[in-house]
């Protein structure tokens, strides 16, 4: 901006003319300053503190789902030993050694109703995305779970740093919240995974057990209805789900069958390799059968060692099966063994 002003007496001279082009001067001075100040004063406030962290906001959202599903995997992510979203020391990728808890102090006692989890590491040396964070202290992530409405959850997730010396509180940016919620989000991704697979997998079992009920047979499949009548005896006294099985490892063999100049695949050798990849042996000592696959699910069952289990789904971590009985639950695939 260019200030133009004229003195309006143009013979004056010496002091005069120096005196007049110093009052202008400091006039166009003050007019730049007021219009710099109504300038800022029209940014919005969003605009200039864009870059500005909002710390101790926490996180609020709702989500589209019964409040019994979202405390499960709220449970579940709230027993794990990690704190996502922080971490100790640069190399880490995120804070280890936590542990659930039923309270804490660093979190005001809750009272609004609603299930309230915590997850707490102490000692925790200067976790980061924590305000002017430093030394020792107590890192805590608070999660509350609200039914809201018919099918809808409102979870509020929480996170605070308070020093063991000092005892200040140091609030969290927000990075934690955000961490935390998208583990609970692919738990809940994770869960409804199972309820679509195991739903296929009843009406598929359903649909089967209509087919031997009615003595209607598919291309894959000979129903012991109609058994060959050259059958030896040895395979007359199969069961009817071993006699389906290896009747299905026939139509198997004969539609991949190999080069002619191979050593086909005897039937025997089929059926053992089915029962590898669909049968399972628990371990000893046992193991609980959840409802589902978390370590905070309830327990069905417990199976003995060496109980016999099918396998319908396979996840990363757990084996959706089922029993002789005809129960379906979840297993950790680590407390299962192959059968020999």
């Amino acid at each position: 901006m260019i200030c133009e002003w004229s003195c309006g007496s143009e013979g004056v001279k010496g002091g005069a003319s120096f005196h007049c082009k110093r009052f202008h001067l400091a006039q166009c001075l003050r007019v730049t300053v007021l219009l710099l100040l109504l300038w800022g004063a029209a940014i919005p406030s969003h605009a200039r503190d864009k870059d500005v962290l909002a710390y101790g906001e926490g996180l609020i959202v709702n989500i589209p789902l019964p409040e019994p599903e979202v405390a499960l995997a709220v449970e579940d992510v709230a027993e794990s030993t990690i704190i996502r979203g922080t971490k100790e020391y640069d190399k880490d990728p995120y804070v280890t050694g936590a542990a659930a808890v039923n309270s804490t102090p660093v979190f005001p006692e809750w009272t609004e109703g609603g299930k309230v989890f915590y997850k707490v590491k102490k000692h925790a040396l200067d976790p980061r995305n924590f305000k002017d964070s430093g030394d020792l202290g107590t890192l805590a992530v608070r999660y509350i779970v609200q039914p809201q409405g018919f099918g809808n959850t409102v979870l509020r997730i929480d996170a605070l740093f308070v020093e063991d010396s000092r005892h200040s509180v140091h609030q969290s940016s927000g990075v934690v919240e955000s961490a935390e919620y998208q583990d609970i989000q692919e738990h809940l991704n994770q869960i409804e995974l199972m309820k679509k697979e195991t739903a296929e997998a009843l009406r598929a079992k359903q649909e089967k057990q209509a087919r031997d009920n009615f003595g209607l047979g598919t291309d894959n499949t000979i129903l012991l209805s109609t058994p060959p009548s050259s059958s030896s005896d040895s395979t007359s006294s199969q069961s009817g789900s071993d006699y389906a099985l290896q009747s299905s490892a026939l139509q198997s063999s004969a539609a991949s069958a190999p080069e002619e100049d191979q050593q086909p695949e005897t039937l025997e050798q089929h059926v053992a390799k089915l029962r590898q990849q669909v049968e399972r042996r628990v371990k000893k000592p046992g193991a609980p059968l959840q409802s589902a696959p978390f370590h905070s699910a309830s327990t069905l069952t417990s199976l003995d060692p060496g109980v016999e289990v099918l396998i319908l789904i396979s996840t990363p971590y757990w084996y959706g099966v089922e029993t002789h009985e005809g129960q379906h639950g979840w297993i950790r695939k680590d407390e299962l063994e192959q059968v020999p």
